[in-house]
């Protein structure tokens, strides 16, 4: 618990800066009359009434326990559970399964004491509609629906809970931080004191943020340093969902959690490995390549498809929402260079089956393959899956665990697996290992001169 005593400062309602005295201008940000009284209280201490520094052999680490969210996906995207005292902040696109999402967490959470969620977008009827729906009732679960950060701050201090939920960020508003709930200056203040509760208390706290129109959390970036983990709720095809952190201080930001959003809620997927590819009869279509996609701990086999057309008026294009433009026009400008297939007169399409988004550099041999065999109309062989960076030079470079890839692409019956040299054991018995581009090209289509020099017209 934190002592407190009665003292008066002045906070700016702009900055957030604290003034023992009141001032007409804020020394901070310039803004003139936006300080205000505010009641302070003293230095925080621990649970214990420890006042820090500490030091750091006398510390408990027993004390930074996780506490398993009952859901496996969500344990492996945090590192192997909440850490005690960590605040989450979670966003996506609105409609996607964030609230459901946590409050089948608040069903699940293996933990002794009490949770409490706070909604500032629906009525505690509608809460316990969703619940009913989703089997999500449990008894120590309490509801509270403001955006009073005055009434959440007391609602803590009365149920003590070791879980909050604060359903969402942009809705919570506090008197010392102006008048308008989802300011930049609101959701880093009511940030702030959520978060050094959760540390106090050594409880766990999950944020929920809105997103802008280009996918990005919405609100300042501050909030986002705040804390402990920001994670990103995504749609891949329509019922199926991704969790990926972006920041994570307790465990690895490139794992990955999958979700299937059926009739009672979001469920698991535990074996993901070929759940992005598409079934078919017979072989590939030409602009189709299979890269197997290493992902935190698991291998995914993922569809790149590709499809070049003309540039109208001269003025070329790249249209890729799954794959970054900037990488896509790489690839094709590496192409040009060093196959001497003209793709700068093309506008390019691109596209990952299944819609899951894909950001390691090891999916750049099958990015190029796709293009390559979109441009020239050849169809890859169907039993194909290609790992690999590519260099400007148009050499390939070593990716992480080829041999997973190599596994896991075989597992699932894709039989030739090129991918880069690199010494690792496995190579030359699990994938053919290639040195560059044309080396690439020409065994898969099977003639030496795949990458011809000279340009397509």
């Amino acid at each position: 618990m934190s002592a407190k005593k009665t003292q008066t400062v002045y906070r700016c309602a702009n900055c957030g800066r604290v003034e023992p005295r009141w001032l007409g201008r804020c020394p901070e940000c310039g803004e003139w009359n936006s300080l205000r009284e505010a009641a302070a209280t003293e230095l925080r201490t621990d649970r214990a009434g420890e006042s820090f520094p500490l030091p750091i052999a006398s510390i408990d680490p027993g004390r930074g326990a996780r506490i398993a969210t009952g859901s496996a996906e969500v344990d492996r995207v945090l590192g192997g559970g909440l850490m005690r005292g960590s605040a989450v902040l979670i966003g996506g696109e609105p409609g996607i399964g964030k609230s459901t999402l946590l409050l089948q967490l608040c069903a699940k959470a293996e933990i002794q004491g009490r949770i409490l969620y706070v909604s500032g977008e629906e009525s505690p009827a509608q809460i316990r509609l969703r619940a009913d729906r989703l089997g999500a009732l449990r008894e120590n679960l309490e509801v509270l629906a403001t955006g009073d950060l005055g009434r959440i701050h007391g609602a803590l201090e009365a149920v003590k809970p070791s879980l909050v939920i604060i359903d969402s960020i942009q809705t919570l508003h506090a008197e010392e931080a102006g008048a308008v709930p989802g300011t930049a200056n609101q959701i880093k203040y009511c940030a702030q004191e959520l978060v050094a509760w959760a540390k106090e208390r050594e409880a766990g706290l999950f944020l929920v943020a809105h997103v802008t129109k280009d996918g990005l959390i919405a609100g300042p970036k501050a909030a986002e340093h705040l804390v402990d983990a920001v994670l990103t709720f995504e749609q891949s095809e329509a019922e199926f969902r991704t969790l990926r952190a972006s920041k994570n201080r307790f465990g690895s930001a490139e794992e990955i959690g999958i979700f299937r959003m059926g009739d009672k809620g979001l469920e698991e997927v535990a074996d993901p490995s070929g759940l992005f590819l598409v079934r078919r009869e017979g072989g590939f279509p030409a602009g189709v390549a299979v890269a197997p996609v290493h992902e935190g701990s698991r291998v995914l086999l993922v569809e790149i498809q590709a499809l070049t057309v003309p540039a109208k008026a001269g003025l070329t294009r790249v249209y890729s929402e799954r794959i970054e433009s900037g990488r896509v026009a790489r690839v094709a400008a590496v192409l040009e260079k060093h196959s001497g297939m003209r793709f700068s007169d093309q506008d390019l399409y691109v596209n990952v089956a299944g819609g899951i988004r894909l950001v390691e550099p090891g999916i750049d041999l099958a990015l190029a393959a796709a293009l390559y065999s979109a441009r020239s109309g050849v169809a890859l062989p169907a039993g194909a899956a290609l790992a690999g960076e590519l260099s400007l030079a148009g050499e390939l470079r070593p990716v992480r665990q080829m041999r997973r890839r190599a596994r896991a692409a075989r597992s699932l019956g894709l039989e030739l697996v090129l991918g880069p040299v690199s010494g690792e054991e496995g190579e030359g018995r699990e994938w053919r290992a290639m040195r560059d581009l044309k080396e690439a090209f020409a065994c898969l289509l099977g003639r030496a001169d795949a990458a011809p020099s000279s340009s397509k017209g």
